[in-house]
């Protein structure tokens, strides 16, 4: 029931009550269970989208998946067989949205997702990303690395694709480096401890550690670092850029260094900075909606999965009309071929190589300072 309300009250809201909505967007997202603190601000954020793209209306149906994709999958195959939607967005982890890109492939339906999820490339042709590839956050954060020194970096990250791409992105990268990784610890999502890792990594005493999490999971192995005395330098990921992190790490979170979008401080952006200018009203606006503060990076993938579908929905509708399986694949091609997309996290070019088409204009190295953020160059 919860998930049948949630739909109707997006979808009156966002269609103006429209029962035949030209352009119809499936949104799953994670309102419940672990990765909540990412879906929520993603659920606010499609409030405030435009109700029409190219003057055709929209209807947007936004489910809850709760960060389960047995789920997701449920949803999505909801969304090709019944609503017959154009388009998918979602979901707001790399499991859940890894589960909606094997419904998507099959249905030849595109899908933007809001997380950073890898696939291989015969699952890949009709998946396109919003946040940033973990390979770019990882290269920010690897630059910083070695230009303090560091030599050796332990690693506790989810036991999921999330953590084993980051994973696979810091070997690479840091071996390139000449920064040794270990000792390599995991931990699940629904964890409440992660004592024995965190004492391995301590008795290690590598130089720096990064943490592979989300939201407010990843505040556990943060706090216990700092508990067991851990002095170096800790890094966490663009995962975390919220404020349920904040809240539940508190004080232990001071000091760690991690790469975000650059939604995240839009006030500290340089003038000429591209996303400068729709960053800064989307701030505004949200903010107003939701509260000051309220605002997170979460929000603004909502913002830029939607602003890529929006980009590409004119290219399509000179093709074909929406509802049909013509629709959806000149708008798959259309995704494709969007150039110099200006998002709030960066501007998108995408290709048929490069789903995810951001740039190192795409984030901004930061530290926790006094429960906010505040932007380091090295």
């Amino acid at each position: 029931m919860k998930l049948h309300k949630l739909c109707v009250a997006l979808s009156v809201t966002l269609a103006a009550g429209s029962a035949l909505a030209d352009i119809t967007i499936g949104v799953s997202l994670s309102a419940t269970g672990p990765a909540a603190s990412l879906g929520i601000p993603e659920k606010n954020a499609f409030t405030l989208m435009p109700t029409e793209i190219g003057g055709e209306k929209v209807r947007l149906i936004v489910l809850d998946d709760a960060t389960d994709p047995t789920l997701a999958t449920k949803n999505a195959r909801r969304f090709v067989s019944e609503d017959k939607v154009d388009v998918m967005i979602g979901s707001s982890g790399t499991p859940a949205s890894a589960a909606i890109a094997e419904v998507a492939n099959e249905a030849r339906t595109p899908l933007v997702t809001m997380s950073p999820v890898s696939l291989p490339a015969e699952r890949n042709e009709w998946v396109f990303r919003a946040p940033q590839q973990n390979s770019v956050m990882a290269g920010a954060l690897v630059q910083h690395m070695k230009a303090k020194g560091v030599k050796t970096l332990g690693f506790i990250g989810f036991s999921d694709a999330y953590g084993e791409d980051w994973l696979n992105s810091m070997t690479r990268l840091a071996d390139a480096a000449g920064i040794k990784i270990g000792p390599v610890e995991r931990y699940n999502r629904t964890d409440t401890s992660v004592t024995g890792q965190v004492l391995k990594l301590v008795t290690a005493k590598p130089d720096a550690i990064l943490i592979v999490g989300s939201g407010s999971p990843a505040a556990l192995p943060q706090t216990a670092l700092v508990e067991r005395g851990y002095k170096g330098q800790i890094y966490q990921t663009h995962a975390v850029a919220n404020q349920a992190f904040l809240g539940v790490a508190g004080k232990a979170a001071e000091g760690a260094i991690l790469p975000v979008g650059p939604i995240v401080v839009v006030n500290q952006l340089a003038a000429d900075h591209p996303s400068k200018k729709l960053g800064g009203e989307f701030a505004r606006k949200y903010e107003a909606q939701f509260g000051a503060g309220s605002l997170s990076a979460f929000a603004g993938h909502a913002v830029d999965a939607f602003r890529l579908v929006e980009a590409a929905v004119p290219v399509a509708l000179a093709k074909a009309k929406p509802g049909s399986p013509e629709f959806r694949a000149a708008l798959r091609s259309a995704i494709e071929s969007n150039k110099d997309v200006v998002g709030v996290h960066g501007v998108f070019n995408m290709s048929p190589t490069d789903h995810f088409g951001l740039d190192a204009r795409s984030h901004v190295l930061v530290r926790i300072d006094n429960g906010g953020y505040k932007r380091v160059d090295n």
